[in-house]
């Protein structure tokens, strides 16, 4: 048992008040501790990934109590995965906000930075339900916090629906871990594998009550329609930066429908066979459509972005419903794509919006500085997000139709994903003509004013000082993340690879098992044909 396991959560727990408390009022202090921090949790994570590529289940046990009695974290290809991004994403930005100076607008940020981190780490590696729920609400106070960064009217109002809206999902959450024990008498995702297999269908009510209550605080986490509609309102008016790492976020909820759906609700558990991907594929279509038409019909960049990652979720979701090896793989390599898109989108949104005109308005504005660089990147933002070639969105696209290209619902996905690709495309085409190219035609007075005037009402001042050009260090961080969705393409035989090892130890519930439950007390669940292929 490696110690090296609960250090992506005890270190930002441990990090995050000696912030808040020691180095509140010495910003760089504060930055060195966090960019120090970020740095060795990224190393970590390597660490971690690697080891988990040697195909063994480890589980981490606190206080060596035996599951499920203790609380237990576990590594597989999945969660290391998961750490890895998250830690990858935290990197770039936190550089992006210390170089943009987005941390001077608030006392707290760097330590509710490493708060976040460490609930979504904790995430991604718990094994027991209830502490998902704890990990959550750990995820949901700091993202409190920075979605507010900053103040401002609107954004108080935005982040009041954001709680409001995850308060009630997590009293469900609640509710549903309470049927869940009541029924089973565990919420150990290995011991609730064994205990729901043996549950009859004829007394199994309250174990599919329990399966849909927690799909429905899932897809809260998600942005899965009918409970999507949170999402563009937070996205869209919290700070950009924090937009960029709130895209491992809605991930979240998807790691945790892939995790619980497949381990603990297997194919194989009678009570629940077919529930969740009956109610999950038409959810996922919808999601999409509504993503799309968002991107079509938005007047500002920032919902423009918000309902792309909506319109991401939907995609994902589509391959995430297939429940087999082969459709996780592809939504596991389009959930690293869609995470690194989103990032450069909003950080490259921060850049250009902070340099335009007061309002952020889809109109004609006199060209920003820069004007060349930016519409370079957000060419290239565009054509990941829309899922066109050369960038890893065109791979991920085409393997999730393959995955679901055998399935019940392949009409109505291959036309959900291709129509709202096509909707994508034009709603960003349109987006970026208007800010990168007719921007450069001379401005009638009357649109730049109204313009401004708009942007008073948002709460956007304009400022009287000429905007600078963004440093080197300031676009860094946008290029990796466009980078990153290169390497994803050109790496994308050896990452797959990866992916289906992780999808088969995921599906190959005996390991995982075997690794949590004490030795003598974890008999074989096996799994169907269907899995096995």
């Amino acid at each position: 048992m490696t110690h090296w396991i609960i250090a992506p959560v005890i270190l930002p727990a441990l990090l995050a008040p000696m912030v808040a408390f020691v180095m509140r009022h010495d910003i760089t202090l504060a930055r060195t501790a966090s960019l120090a921090g970020t740095v060795l949790l990224f190393a970590i994570a390597v660490g971690l990934t690697i080891t988990s590529m040697g195909g063994e289940v480890i589980a981490y046990r606190l206080g060596d109590w035996p599951a499920p009695f203790g609380i237990v974290l576990v590594l597989d290809r999945l969660s290391a995965l998961m750490v890895l991004l998250t830690s990858a994403l935290a990197l770039i930005v936190l550089i992006h906000v210390i170089a943009t100076k987005w941390d001077e607008k608030g006392r707290h940020f760097h330590a509710l930075f490493q708060f976040q981190l460490m609930g979504i780490c904790g995430a991604f590696l718990t094994g027991d339900a209830f502490n998902l729920f704890v990990f959550f609400e750990v995820l949901l106070i700091a993202s409190y916090g920075l979605m507010i960064h900053g103040g401002g009217r609107v954004r108080l109002q935005a982040g009041l629906q954001y709680v409001v809206m995850n308060l009630a999902g997590s009293t469900l959450f609640l509710f549903a871990l309470g049927t869940l024990y009541a029924s089973t008498g565990t919420l150990n995702i290995a011991d609730l594998a064994v205990k729901l297999r043996e549950v009859p269908v004829e007394d199994a009510a309250l174990v599919r009550v329990a399966a849909i209550l927690l799909m429905v605080v899932f897809a809260i986490k998600a942005a899965l329609f009918p409970v999507q509609f949170w999402l563009p309102g937070t996205y869209s008016n919290a700070p950009a930066p924090v937009a960029a790492l709130f895209a491992i976020m809605t991930k979240v909820g998807a790691y945790a429908i892939i995790r619980i759906y497949t381990i603990s609700f297997g194919p194989d558990v009678a009570a629940t066979e077919g529930l969740i991907a009956q109610w999950l594929m038409p959810a996922a279509v919808v999601t999409l459509a509504v993503g799309a038409v968002g991107v079509l019909g938005a007047r500002r960049l920032m919902p423009l972005l918000s309902f792309a990652v909506v319109a991401s979720m939907g995609t994902m979701m589509l391959a995430v419903a297939g429940f087999t090896p082969y459709a996780t793989t592809s939504a596991l390599y389009y959930l690293v794509h869609s995470t690194f898109s989103a990032a450069a989108l909003f950080l490259l949104a921060d850049l250009v919006v902070t340099r335009r005109a007061a309002g952020d308005i889809l109109t004609a504005q006199p060209p920003t500085v820069q004007n060349g660089l930016f519409a370079a990147l957000f060419f290239a933002g565009a054509i990941g997000m829309a899922g066109m070639p050369p960038l890893s969105g065109f791979l991920g696209k085409l393997v999730i139709l393959d995955a679901i290209r055998d399935s019940s619902f392949m009409t109505l996905g291959w036309v959900a994903i291709l129509l709202g690709s096509l909707l994508i495309i034009v709603g960003f085409a349109r987006a970026g003509s208007i800010l990168f190219w007719k921007s450069t035609a001379e401005v009638p007075e009357e649109e730049e004013t109204k313009a401004q005037d708009e942007g008073e009402e948002e709460g956007e001042a304009p400022s009287d000082e000429a905007p600078k050009p963004a440093t080197a260090l300031e676009v860094a961080p946008t290029m990796a993340a466009l980078a990153l969705l290169a390497l994803l393409s050109a790496a994308a035989g050896p990452i797959t690879g990866f992916l289906e090892g992780a999808s088969a130890q995921l599906y190959d519930r005996d390991d995982y098992i075997s690794a949590v439950l004490p030795e003598g007390e974890a008999p074989t669940v096996t799994g169907t044909e269907e899995e096995t292929h």
